[in-house]
């Protein structure tokens, strides 16, 4: 395993309806929904430490600190940065921003966990 700190990846989402706050429900307006911001961020955190993990092993994210700032109407692009900002153990913690033409959507910090895939699975349907 080569996970250190600085590893860094961007994912990019153009805003389709099934993105927004009424699709998912967490509110009424056909803007970018918060809950698909935050599963951007992590898409980019994992991305960025996808290839330097041991065989067998992911990452499951236990904390989201994120501001939603800016409105996203269907049709924008976004475009989701994150950076892997320190290291505790099996833990990692993650420097998050999205971004559109318009400035900062969103900005925070994602920590996940590394954990063996197939164990963490099995210990969770018992």
């Amino acid at each position: 395993m080569s996970v250190g700190p600085g590893l860094a990846a961007t994912v990019e989402l153009t805003v389709k309806d099934g993105d927004t706050a009424e699709a998912l429900r967490s509110g009424d307006v056909p803007m970018l929904a918060t809950p698909r911001v935050v599963a951007l961020a992590e898409e980019a955190c994992v991305a960025a430490v996808r290839d330097e993990l041991d065989a067998g092993d992911t990452t499951v994210g236990v904390r989201v600190q994120l501001d939603h700032l800016l409105a996203v109407p269907v049709g924008r692009s976004v475009r989701a940065e994150a950076k892997l900002e320190s290291i505790e153990g099996r833990r990692l913690t993650f420097v998050v921003s999205v971004n559109t033409e318009r400035g900062l959507v969103a900005a925070g910090k994602v920590t996940r966990v590394i954990v063996a895939r197939d164990r963490f699975v099995q210990k969770a349907n018992e």
